[in-house]
């Protein structure tokens, strides 16, 4: 009988996964994105930074940075349910690419503060060809949202071959 993998080992399995997506993606970088995960459940984190106003006079987050955050947090969802299955069973997956944008509407519903803004997405639909998705985000309080929006995005073509 085999024995299950230590608790450690199997964090820093995923840890290593996780980042292996987020570092592959130099935009997510630039704009300071982070990812919290807590098991299998991921959750969009978008630290402020003075360059993510875009109207100094109210001040509030522009809107570009807002849809960029709630986009990534979208293929960073997607990417993470894709390889979750193949992560737990040892498959190395740290070279898998990306869903690509089919289109993605955002409902800007207030204004985003100049303060740290989080987001999480949830899969509508996962095929092998086509994935819908709809992202929340919120700043401080999770019910009150600012900004939310549904995707469809074109899964990567997993080689049969290998």
């Amino acid at each position: 009988m085999k024995r299950p993998e230590p608790v450690q080992v199997i964090k820093q399995r995923r840890d290593k996964a996780l980042q292996s997506v987020l570092q592959g993606v130099p935009y997510i970088q630039f704009m300071g994105f982070k990812f919290d995960r807590r098991g299998d459940e991921l959750t969009g984190i978008m630290p402020y930074q003075d360059m993510l106003i875009g109207n100094p006079m109210l001040p509030a987050l522009h809107g570009g940075a807002t849809a960029a955050f709630l986009e990534t947090t979208a293929i960073v969802e997607l990417s993470w349910a894709m390889m979750w299955d193949r992560m737990e069973d040892g498959e190395d997956v740290t070279k898998l690419r990306l869903p690509k944008t089919i289109d993605f509407t955002i409902d800007y519903l207030r204004a985003g503060l100049p303060r740290d803004a989080y987001a999480r997405a949830t899969i509508n639909r996962s095929g092998r060809r086509y994935a819908s998705v709809h992202v929340e985000a919120w700043q401080d309080n999770r019910t009150r949202l600012f900004a939310q929006a549904t995707g469809h995005f074109l899964m990567p073509q997993t080689d049969t071959n290998t």
